[in-house]
């Protein structure tokens, strides 16, 4: 993981924790995480909005505590700008791999980093 500033250090905190389970049951906790303007597209090529991600995130892969888990690596990140940090890694969640790429943001209202956009690739299963 990357390391070089705080504001890294947290948003790759917080995208790790998007990733337990726990957070993903939970709509009150993945609210925490995701800006009200958030937007994703989805390995599957879907655009997903904040409501649209409240509302499915405890249904999704990942989301159960006794099934698949989403298993991350080569997780790195970068400061763009004053309160805005790219994160980019590689999950594997029941055999199937994807590249991933986030911005996160930092809230002026209170200091807290939250998601604004994200996406995901399938990666081949013949690819490296």
């Amino acid at each position: 993981m990357s390391g070089e500033t705080d504001e890294v250090r947290e948003a790759i905190a917080g995208e790790l924790r998007l990733m337990d389970p726990s957070v993903r049951s939970s709509r009150s906790l993945a609210r925490q995480l995701l800006d009200p303007e958030f937007v994703e597209v989805g390995a599957s090529g879907r655009r997903w909005t904040y409501e649209e991600m409240l509302a499915e995130l405890p249904e999704m892969q990942g989301g159960g505590e006794n099934g698949p888990r989403y298993e991350p690596s080569h997780v790195t990140g970068v400061l763009l700008a004053p309160g805005l940090v790219h994160v980019t890694y590689e999950t594997t969640i029941g055999g199937v791999r994807a590249r991933r790429a986030s911005l996160w943001r930092k809230q002026p209202a209170d200091g807290t980093w939250r998601m604004y956009f994200h996406q995901a690739t399938p990666i081949p299963p013949e690819s490296v």
